[in-house]
């Protein structure tokens, strides 16, 4: 609940350019807030957007820690995004940027309303799926972890839905590992 709290207080949130993104050639608002944090001289490039990451703050630095405690890995970077509600949401993707460290996990810290997160095979989307493989549903509560290892961005889609009947925010944080800037 302290860390919640300190979130909510402490993180500066992207605005305007920064707070839109491309999807299939066109630019919308992000339907959530989004801040990028970590170490100095790292670039982030999703959607279309290159983020600068601001420099750690002690609540992340602490949950960072912990983090790496846990998993035995380090983290030099963190995506922020924050859901007031659950109209705030995010679609299917793969976390299958440039930056990435190879074969890196992503930990996933999750504050405030629970919340479903899907998790979708590759072969299993579109209108013609190659195969048939069940969706993954797991419940992200409060102060959990969920970690992905490698390759599961290679073979699974994930995403947090629109659940309207949510009214609380949520804060979710992903550590990751990214490559420093090719010069």
């Amino acid at each position: 609940d302290k860390i919640f709290q300190e979130l909510e207080q402490e993180v500066e949130y992207f605005t305007g350019a920064l707070a839109r993104v491309q999807v299939f050639g066109k630019w919308h608002s992000v339907p959530r807030k989004q801040a990028t944090y970590g170490n100095a001289g790292l670039t982030y490039v999703v959607s279309g957007l290159t983020l600068s990451p601001k420099p750690w703050i002690p609540v992340l630095e602490h949950v960072r820690d912990r983090v790496s405690v846990v998993t035995g890995e380090t983290f030099n970077f963190v995506l922020v995004n924050r859901y007031k509600d659950g109209r705030d949401h995010i679609g299917e993707h793969r976390d299958d940027e440039r930056e990435l460290a190879p074969g890196s996990p992503i930990a996933s810290v999750s504050f405030g309303a629970c919340r479903d997160f899907f998790f979708r095979h590759k072969d299993s989307r579109g209108k013609k799926p190659t195969r048939k493989v069940e969706v993954v549903r797991l419940q992200l509560a409060h102060g959990s972890l969920l970690v992905m290892n490698h390759p599961t961005n290679t073979h699974w889609y994930h995403s947090l839905p629109i659940r309207k009947k949510i009214l609380a925010p949520r804060v979710n944080l992903t550590f990751r590992k990214i490559l420093p800037a090719k010069k």
